[in-house]
């Protein structure tokens, strides 16, 4: 029994994001069972005071709440119907991936037949919130069961609850992502432009975060992993066209319109066409600076 009362807690996914989500889990006192088909990321929280567990079916045996952190709808989907399958003891799901609200709500009933209940709770803030127990994380769910897991929501970060309804916070979270896209997108274009007129970076930069001009790209992503070049920022180019890509399908399906949106999407489906799906969604600068003659370089790069 862990400290925080719980009767078991499984851990699946420990991806860039999952990895340090899971040991701020563990920092609450909390036992926790983790899996992955990566054997080196589960070493390394076996090495933080994790449990091993072997396998999703053991993991489920001894789990009453499983927190999924996966890569894709198809991913998280496809883990869910294992763990109805075989539930064991698992009473719920807390699900931190970003699926969209149709597969989530897919999840939920195919967690349902097997009377297990789903907390959708996808987060924000990159692999930088999610080391610092600073992510933004909008939650929906029946509400014994989230109350139940507030508390280790708590320690991953802030939580906002949207809704009862699983879907719902999939739907807010698509809002947030597109959002920080366009950000990163109009910024990005405008500082390649303000570098082929002549102006320093680092006081471009001074200059829009003290206006109006202030977006989290020009407060954290391009002065941390543009300017000095780095491009680290953490969050491969094809998991972002993912996530822009399911808002502008469920725009559609609303009958929204989104004009910004969908230039979005050309300029990040250019760069994983030219740099790989691997590449860091900061590296949407390449191309315009490609095209502009120009590069982005803060002093500190060089």
């Amino acid at each position: 029994m862990a400290e925080t009362g719980f009767a078991g807690i499984g851990f699946v996914g420990l991806g860039n994001m999952g990895r340090p989500m899971a040991a701020n889990i563990i920092a609450t006192g909390a036992s926790l069972l983790v899996n992955d088909r990566d054997a080196g990321a589960v070493a390394a929280l076996v090495a933080q005071g994790a449990e091993d567990a072997g396998s999703l079916k053991a993991l489920c045996a001894r789990a009453e709440t499983v927190f999924l952190s996966l890569p894709t709808p198809e991913v998280v989907l496809a883990v869910g119907r294992e763990i109805a399958s075989h539930p064991g003891v698992v009473a719920r799901v807390v699900d931190l991936s970003t699926t969209g609200p149709k597969a989530e709500m897919d999840l939920a009933e195919v967690l349902a037949a097997s009377g297990i209940a789903l907390i959708d709770s996808p987060v924000s803030g990159g692999v930088a919130g999610a080391k610092k127990g600073a992510l933004a994380l909008m939650a929906a769910g029946p509400s014994p069961h989230f109350e139940r897991v507030e508390p280790l929501l708590l320690a991953l970060g802030k939580v906002i609850r949207v809704a009862n309804e699983p879907g719902k916070a999939q739907v807010m979270k698509l809002i947030n992502n597109i959002c920080s896209a366009a950000s990163l997108a109009i910024t990005s274009e405008a500082m390649v432009m303000g570098a082929k007129a002549g102006l320093d970076a680092d006081v471009m930069i001074e200059v829009l975060n003290a206006g109006s001009g202030r977006t989290s790209a020009s407060t954290d992503k391009i002065p941390r992993f543009v300017l000095p070049r780095g491009f680290d920022f953490g969050f491969a180019i094809a998991l972002s066209l993912k996530d822009i890509r399911l808002a502008l399908e469920e725009a559609e399906r609303l009958g929204c319109q989104m004009l910004v949106g969908n230039a979005v999407r050309t300029l990040f489906s250019i760069t994983k066409a030219q740099l790989g799906p691997d590449a860091d969604m900061t590296e949407i600068i390449r191309p315009l600076e490609a095209w502009a003659g120009t590069e982005l370089r803060g002093k500190a790069a060089g």
